[in-house]
């Protein structure tokens, strides 16, 4: 296997570690909080494992960001952001380029301090839209995954081509 073959496959676990983080603390984490008794116990919890999800986040959108500008160097796959058949190229780089704001930048400059002054005045209605956010991030993720699972196996193309056949079927008979 050449060296591409390694980078993609570190490219695929690191969004699978990223992207199944975003699963665990939208599906698991955000609604096992919603679920606490008491407001300040909630707050506290989530803080503290969603700290170390920070840090997930950060090394495997690092690893994902690296090993997609890698791949798209050495294969040279620069013209496909241009194409249109190739959106879940430009997807990709949108999704990331938003979590790697939101983890990076965001988070630590803004959201935390947000967070934590919000929560104290209603933590239920925080985590409520916390809760929201994460949905919608998780939805164009994966929408974003199945987009560029299918694409890279040429779904996008045999519909156009069998599409183009039956048009033209009809000029050959």
């Amino acid at each position: 296997m050449e060296l591409w073959g390694y980078a993609r496959a570190l490219h695929v676990i690191g969004v699978i570690l990223w992207i199944g983080g975003v699963a665990m603390v939208t599906i698991v984490l955000l609604l096992a909080v919603a679920k606490c008794a008491k407001e300040g116990e909630a707050l506290a919890f989530f803080e503290r494992v969603e700290h170390g999800f920070g840090r997930q986040a950060r090394w495997t959108t690092a690893l994902v960001g690296l090993s997609g500008f890698y791949l798209t160097a050495v294969l040279d796959l620069w013209h496909r952001f241009a194409d249109p058949r190739y959106w879940w190229m430009s997807a990709m780089v949108a999704i990331w380029t938003l979590f790697t704001l939101l983890v990076f930048v965001l988070e630590p400059l803004v959201l935390r301090h947000w967070f934590a002054s919000r929560a104290r005045l209603g933590s239920r209605a925080t985590f409520k839209l916390v809760l929201g956010l994460h949905w919608i991030l998780l939805v164009l993720s994966l929408l974003t995954i199945v987009g560029a699972v299918a694409g890279s196996h040429g779904v996008f193309f045999v519909a156009q081509q069998s599409h183009l056949a039956l048009i033209a079927a009809p000029l050959h008979a």
